[in-house]
């Protein structure tokens, strides 16, 4: 009874009494309506039932009046007279509409077998095709079970004596089949049954105490002993193929399975066993639990007749029990339509019909949910589970059962598996739940609070929005918050979507909804101005354009705070000790485009409060000062203008931009400022040429004063430009030729062919500058024939002396050291150019034995100037040289210039110091030419 009692017990079966037809429409034989306008009665089977079967789609009863009913699927109960007294054994064949019954005619006399086929009529009646006593000898005896093989070929009946008849042949014909003795014992026979395997036939036959098999399909019936324990009538069934078509004994301590050859498995199944059945894979057995003597069990059954007795259905597979019921005076369990009938002594027959699969399993599923809880299974074991639960009730329809089990897989099972499911079937509110309980469990991404925010805005569930987003703390929130913003966003709920921005410091989000859907600047501008420095400046350079355009004055206002010392309005924090910082205010000149006051007085409160700004501020302020002085009309407010413009040009701030200044002043025709630009950029030639251009004499003669000592080429340019002029301009030349004169800056003969230009110039115009000119050429005319002669007495002296040092002996008579200027004592040195020397002085000084230490300094720079004048002299000839085969006279003159040939000519832009070194030089090169060209 252990075994028994350990294992599971479900509910697979629904049980139901057969009520009679409403009407002869074929309907299944089932319970009727319990209520509606005609319910039906409860069908009751004839009294005196002794025997049944089922098969080719009826029920068959045999009674104690020797008739046989059929109860079809329609419930329409027919029969007829097939003995005379009573009707003991029936077999439907399954396969074949072939009856086989065994009755009695007469009080006695032994029982007939008669073979009906049923799908012939004789006389209204099923025809009997043949009739042949049970019992082959003369001995009296009673027939205990009959078994016919679905071929039609044997047929076995067992006795109350022990023995078996076989009757092999066609079991329709009497001349085709013959009888025989099989088994011969001392045991009444309980059961038989064919077994088919191959070719092989076997009949396995079991008595009170043991259990044997033979085989009948071939000669000699070979019999083998299987086991020594036997069962009661109905006791014994032949399994279905899923059991291997083995042979079922139910016995009152255990139920015995059995091969051809062996003993299969036990099952212990306590209890006196009544019936056992094989039914879809499932073992019936009806029991009665309180145990009776052996005798009883065969000969008295009706004296427990009053007993209950209990129906269990065994899935021997799975060790479960799938049914199990209580009845009264169990007559026989049938199967048929796919249903069993339990038929009672009372007439009554219950209908068990099993429950669809889907149903039986749920109870699996709850059974395994709490098999694997209290076996410890791990979380994936049991997240298995839940989900083929939930697999099952949403096959089944029961959507809010299924979404429950899913909810038990979160975390182990991927979520896109039911999220798919439940958007299939359109179940927003099964959806809901599962993803709200994801989001609980932090184990949401953005696309499932996507979802979960779309399933509350389809549902206008304005409520459980709120509770969803309304969080205590950023550590509650189990969604995407910028996902959450998007969505809300997206469906109109700004709302919602701003208490999130603002609350979980989203601030691009919470200023484009406030900008781009509600157009609500004041608040948005309010928002920037609560944030901390990064994120103010860079929402002011994205969102400032918007917001200057609605609101300039406040937005202006702000921006001048956020590039001076920004500090974020705390509302009523009363905490302003934060660190003050600065934006470039340079990057926010473009969101001023449209609103020029706003950015002048933008500009002249940062060029006032922040005189470091950065150099764009400075450039647009001149810019924007320029522009409204060239559209002024009031002469006042141009003036004002004017000064303004000039007083930012005069400030500093445009030395290192003096090119971006000079443009803007140009562009709008600020001539002051050109001019002043101008001059700080020592353009000296360019205020010339504007003077030129709007014809100011006296101003060109007064750039030539002012700036002639930085830049003499401007006395010539104004000598040009007078020389072109038709007009007179005889004041202004003389003016220009006496400084031209006075500095000595262009030669006589260039002077005269500039002013041959000028039609008005007369001679008497350059007269004393030329007489000027003329009488200082004379005077140095004058004193170069002076330098000359006494070069060439030099000259003629030295060469003297060369000789008579090279004729006549050179007398020394110095008496003192030229270097010490004490008396000269031996050893002495002494030089033909007259110097004496000590020998530890001439040591302790002299650069070289050959030179004279007192006359080298002075000779060494004669013979640093020849060597110079030689250079030059061979350069000017390598110059002369390529200047007349190059095809491009230009780039060698100006490769020339680049080495530097020319950096010691004497040129008229030089300042006179420089000119007078110049021409110092050129003197003393000029001397020593003359004197090497002489000694030569």
């Amino acid at each position: 009874m252990a075994a028994y009692l350990q294992w599971r017990r479900f509910v697979f079966f629904d049980k139901e009494l057969v009520k009679e037809p409403l009407g002869n429409d074929g309907a299944a034989p089932t319970a009727a309506p319990a209520s509606g306008p005609a319910v039906s009665k409860f069908l009751c089977l004839p009294p005196g039932i002794t025997v049944c079967d089922s098969g080719r789609g009826s029920l068959v009863f045999g009674d104690m009046e020797g008739q046989i009913w059929f109860l079809p699927r329609s419930l329409q109960l027919t029969g007829f007279q097939a003995y005379k007294l009573r009707v003991t054994h029936l077999y439907q064949l399954k396969q074949h509409n072939i009856l086989a019954s065994v009755g009695e005619d007469e009080e006695g006399i032994n029982p007939l077998v008669k073979i009906w086929n049923l799908e012939k009529r004789d006389g209204g009646n099923p025809l009997c095709t043949r009739i042949f006593p049970a019992i082959p000898g003369t001995e009296p005896t009673v027939v205990s079970c009959l078994t016919v093989h679905e071929n039609l070929n044997f047929m076995a009946i067992g006795f109350t004596d022990g023995s078996v008849t076989l009757n092999k042949g066609d079991i329709t014909r009497d001349r085709h089949s013959k009888t025989q003795i099989l088994h011969k014992g001392n045991y009444p026979v309980t059961g038989l049954a064919f077994r088919q395997a191959g070719k092989t036939t076997h009949l396995f036959v079991v008595t009170t105490e043991n259990v044997q098999s033979y085989i009948v399909s071939g000669k000699d019936y070979p019999r083998v002993e299987l086991d020594t324990h036997g069962c009661g009538l109905r006791c014994s069934a032949l399994s279905d193929p899923s059991q291997d078509l083995q042979f079922i004994v139910a016995g009152d301590e255990c139920v015995y399975l059995y091969q051809p050859d062996e003993r299969g498995p036990c099952f212990a199944f306590e209890g006196h066993k009544l019936i056992a059945h094989w039914f879809r894979g499932y073992l019936v057995i009806v029991s009665r639990d309180r145990k009776v003597s052996p005798k009883s069990e065969f000969t008295s059954r009706d004296s427990q007749s009053s007993d209950k007795q209990i129906l269990n259905i065994y899935d021997l597979c799975n060790k479960f029990i799938a049914y199990s019921a209580v009845f009264e005076d169990v007559v026989d369990v049938l199967a048929e339509w796919g249903s069993l009938y339990v038929l009672t002594r009372d007439g009554r027959v219950h209908a068990l019909q099993e429950k669809d699969t889907q149903t039986k399993l749920e109870n699996l599923f709850e059974m395994a949910i709490n098999l694997a809880k209290s076996q410890h299974l791990d979380s994936d074991g049991l997240a298995q589970i839940f989900m083929q639960y939930g697999d099952h009730l949403y096959s089944k329809g029961n959507h809010d059962g299924a979404v429950q089990q899913y909810i038990r897989t979160i975390g182990k099972l991927e979520p896109s598996y039911v999220i798919r499911k439940f958007l299939d079937a359109q179940r927003i509110h099964n959806l809901t739940a599962y993803l709200q309980t994801l989001h609980r469990q932090s184990l949401a991404n953005a696309d499932h609070t996507t979802l979960l925010l779309n399933c509350y805005t389809k549902l206008k569930d304005s409520s459980k929005l709120e509770e969803f987003i309304k969080t205590k703390s950023e550590s509650e929130v189990h969604f995407d918050v910028e996902t959450a913003i998007k969505v809300l966003r997206q469906a109109g709920y700004y709302s919602h979507a701003l208490y999130l921005a603002e609350n979980h410091a989203h601030h691009e989000w919470y200023l484009k909804i406030q900008l781009e859907d509600i157009k609500n600047y004041q608040e948005a501008l309010r928002y920037i101005g609560k944030l901390p420095f990064e994120q103010a400046e860079s929402n002011m350079k994205r969102y400032g354009k918007i917001l200057m355009h609605h609101i300039p004055e406040q937005t202006t206002q702000l921006l001048k705070g956020l590039c001076t010392d920004y500090r974020p309005s705390l509302e009523g924090r009363g905490d302003r000790e934060t660190l003050g910082c600065r934006a470039n205010s340079e990057e926010f000149i473009p969101i001023f485009a449209n609103n020029p006051r706003e950015l002048k007085a933008f500009l002249e409160h940062m060029s006032e409060v922040q005189p470091d700004s950065p150099q764009g501020i400075y450039d647009t302020l001149l810019e924007l000062r320029l522009q409204n002085w060239a559209h002024e009309k009031d002469p006042q407010v141009k003036e004002k203008l004017h000064a303004e413009a000039i007083s930012l040009l005069k400030s500093g701030r445009f030395c290192d931009v003096f090119d971006k200044a000079l443009v803007l002043c140009q562009m709008h025709d600020f001539q002051d400022g050109v001019l002043y630009l101008y001059e700080q950029g020592k353009l000296f030639q360019q205020i010339m040429h504007y003077h030129v251009q709007h014809e100011q004499y006296r101003q060109v003669v007064a750039v030539c004063e002012r700036h002639g000592e930085q830049e003499p080429c401007l006395w010539e340019q104004a000598l040009s430009y007078f020389a072109r002029k038709e007009e007179d301009c005889k004041e202004y030349v003389a003016a220009v030729l006496k400084h031209i004169e006075n500095k000595n800056l262009m030669p006589p003969l260039l002077v005269v062919q500039t002013l041959a230009h000028n039609s008005t110039a007369t001679l008497s115009v350059i007269r004393d500058y030329l007489v000027q000119k003329l009488q200082k050429q004379s005077q140095q005319i004058a004193q170069d024939e002076l330098r000359v002669r006494r070069y060439r007495e030099e000259t003629t002296r030295i060469r003297q002396e060369i000789q008579e040092l090279k004729a006549s002996p050179k007398i020394f008579q110095k008496t003192k050291c030229s270097i010490c200027n004490s008396a000269l004592e031996l050893p002495s040195v002494h030089f033909l150019c007259g110097h004496s020397f000590h020998q530890h002085c001439f040591e302790s000084y002299s650069e070289s034995d050959a030179d004279c230490p007192t006359c080298l300094p002075e000779n060494r720079k004669v013979m640093d100037m020849i060597r110079a004048q030689e250079q030059k002299r061979d350069l000017h000839d390598q110059f002369q040289h390529q200047l007349k085969c190059s095809s491009d006279s230009f780039s060698v003159i100006a490769d020339y210039f680049g080495r530097g040939v020319f950096n010691k000519l004497t040129l008229l832009t030089d300042p006179p110091a420089a000119r007078l070194t110049a021409s110092l030089e050129a003197g003393l090169q000029r001397d020593l030419l003359m004197h090497s060209r002489r000694g030569t």
